[in-house]
Protein backbone atom coordinates (compact mmCIF):
# COMPACT_ATOMS: atom_id res chain seq x y z
CA UNK A 1 0.00 0.00 0.00
CA UNK A 2 2.90 2.34 0.78
CA UNK A 3 4.35 2.01 -2.71
CA UNK A 4 0.93 2.66 -4.27
CA UNK A 5 0.48 5.77 -2.14
CA UNK A 6 3.96 7.05 -3.05
CA UNK A 7 3.29 6.51 -6.76
CA UNK A 8 -0.06 8.23 -6.35
CA UNK A 9 1.64 11.20 -4.68
CA UNK A 10 4.19 11.50 -7.50
CA UNK A 11 1.37 11.47 -10.07
CA UNK A 12 -0.56 14.08 -8.07
CA UNK A 13 2.48 16.35 -7.83
CA UNK A 14 3.19 15.99 -11.56
CA UNK A 15 -0.46 16.63 -12.42
CA UNK A 16 -0.57 19.94 -10.55
CA UNK A 17 2.92 20.95 -11.61
CA UNK A 18 2.16 20.38 -15.30
CA UNK A 19 -1.31 21.92 -15.03
CA UNK A 20 0.20 25.00 -13.40
CA UNK A 21 2.87 25.32 -16.06
CA UNK A 22 0.21 24.92 -18.73
CA UNK A 23 -1.55 28.05 -17.40
CA UNK A 24 1.55 29.99 -18.49
CA UNK A 25 2.33 28.09 -21.71
CA UNK A 26 -1.25 28.02 -23.07
CA UNK A 27 -3.10 30.75 -21.16
CA UNK A 28 -5.78 31.48 -23.75
CA UNK A 29 -7.61 28.19 -23.25
CA UNK A 30 -7.88 28.85 -19.52
CA UNK A 31 -8.73 32.53 -19.89
CA UNK A 32 -11.55 31.68 -22.30
CA UNK A 33 -13.35 29.53 -19.69
CA UNK A 34 -13.11 31.96 -16.79
CA UNK A 35 -16.66 33.19 -16.13
CA UNK A 36 -17.34 36.81 -17.07
CA UNK A 37 -18.13 37.80 -13.47
CA UNK A 38 -14.57 37.02 -12.31
CA UNK A 39 -12.53 40.22 -12.60
CA UNK A 40 -9.15 40.29 -14.35
CA UNK A 41 -9.33 36.87 -16.06
CA UNK A 42 -5.72 37.07 -17.28
CA UNK A 43 -4.44 37.71 -13.75
CA UNK A 44 -6.79 35.03 -12.37
CA UNK A 45 -5.35 32.52 -14.84
CA UNK A 46 -1.75 33.28 -13.90
CA UNK A 47 -2.60 33.25 -10.20
CA UNK A 48 -4.25 29.84 -10.56
CA UNK A 49 -1.22 28.53 -12.45
CA UNK A 50 1.23 29.88 -9.88
CA UNK A 51 -0.81 28.40 -7.02
CA UNK A 52 -0.93 25.01 -8.71
CA UNK A 53 2.86 25.02 -9.16
CA UNK A 54 3.51 26.16 -5.58
CA UNK A 55 1.07 23.63 -4.11
CA UNK A 56 2.55 20.82 -6.21
CA UNK A 57 5.98 21.62 -4.81
CA UNK A 58 4.61 21.89 -1.26
CA UNK A 59 3.08 18.41 -1.62
CA UNK A 60 6.57 16.95 -1.95
CA UNK A 61 7.67 17.66 1.62
CA UNK A 62 5.81 15.83 4.40
CA UNK A 63 6.09 18.94 6.60
CA UNK A 64 4.03 21.04 4.15
CA UNK A 65 1.84 18.32 2.66
CA UNK A 66 -1.13 18.79 5.00
CA UNK A 67 -1.45 22.52 4.31
CA UNK A 68 -0.88 21.99 0.58
CA UNK A 69 -3.52 19.27 0.32
CA UNK A 70 -6.12 21.43 2.09
CA UNK A 71 -5.24 24.37 -0.16
CA UNK A 72 -5.66 22.16 -3.23
CA UNK A 73 -9.10 21.15 -1.96
CA UNK A 74 -10.03 24.81 -1.45
CA UNK A 75 -8.76 25.78 -4.91
CA UNK A 76 -10.66 22.94 -6.55
CA UNK A 77 -13.78 24.21 -4.80
CA UNK A 78 -13.03 27.71 -6.06
CA UNK A 79 -12.72 26.32 -9.61
CA UNK A 80 -16.22 24.78 -9.46
CA UNK A 81 -17.94 27.84 -11.01
CA UNK A 82 -15.68 27.43 -14.06
CA UNK A 83 -16.76 23.81 -14.48
CA UNK A 84 -20.43 24.67 -13.94
CA UNK A 85 -20.12 27.48 -16.49
CA UNK A 86 -18.54 25.07 -18.98
CA UNK A 87 -21.44 22.69 -18.46
CA UNK A 88 -23.98 25.46 -19.03
CA UNK A 89 -22.24 26.64 -22.21
CA UNK A 90 -21.29 23.27 -23.72
CA UNK A 91 -20.69 22.47 -26.49
CA UNK A 92 -17.84 24.93 -26.70
CA UNK A 93 -14.29 25.17 -27.96
CA UNK A 94 -11.54 25.60 -25.35
CA UNK A 95 -8.26 26.01 -27.15
CA UNK A 96 -7.87 22.84 -29.21
CA UNK A 97 -10.40 20.89 -27.11
CA UNK A 98 -14.04 20.62 -28.12
CA UNK A 99 -15.95 20.45 -24.82
CA UNK A 100 -19.14 18.46 -25.26
CA UNK A 101 -21.82 18.32 -22.56
CA UNK A 102 -20.59 14.82 -21.65
CA UNK A 103 -17.01 16.06 -21.25
CA UNK A 104 -18.23 19.00 -19.17
CA UNK A 105 -20.11 16.60 -16.86
CA UNK A 106 -17.02 14.40 -16.53
CA UNK A 107 -14.88 17.43 -15.64
CA UNK A 108 -17.44 18.53 -13.06
CA UNK A 109 -17.64 15.09 -11.43
CA UNK A 110 -13.84 14.75 -11.42
CA UNK A 111 -13.52 17.69 -9.03
CA UNK A 112 -14.65 15.74 -5.93
CA UNK A 113 -12.40 12.85 -6.98
CA UNK A 114 -9.43 15.23 -7.19
CA UNK A 115 -10.42 16.68 -3.80
CA UNK A 116 -10.47 13.21 -2.25
CA UNK A 117 -7.13 12.41 -3.86
CA UNK A 118 -5.54 15.49 -2.31
CA UNK A 119 -7.24 14.73 1.03
CA UNK A 120 -5.84 11.17 0.98
CA UNK A 121 -2.32 12.61 0.81
CA UNK A 122 -2.80 15.11 3.64
CA UNK A 123 -0.74 12.96 6.04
Amino acid sequence: MRIFKNISLVILVLLYLLAGINHFVHPQGYISIIPHYIPAPVAANYLAGALEIILALLMIRPATRKVASWCIIIILGAFMPVHISMLLHAPMQVGSVHVTPALAWIRLFLQPVLMLWAWWHRK
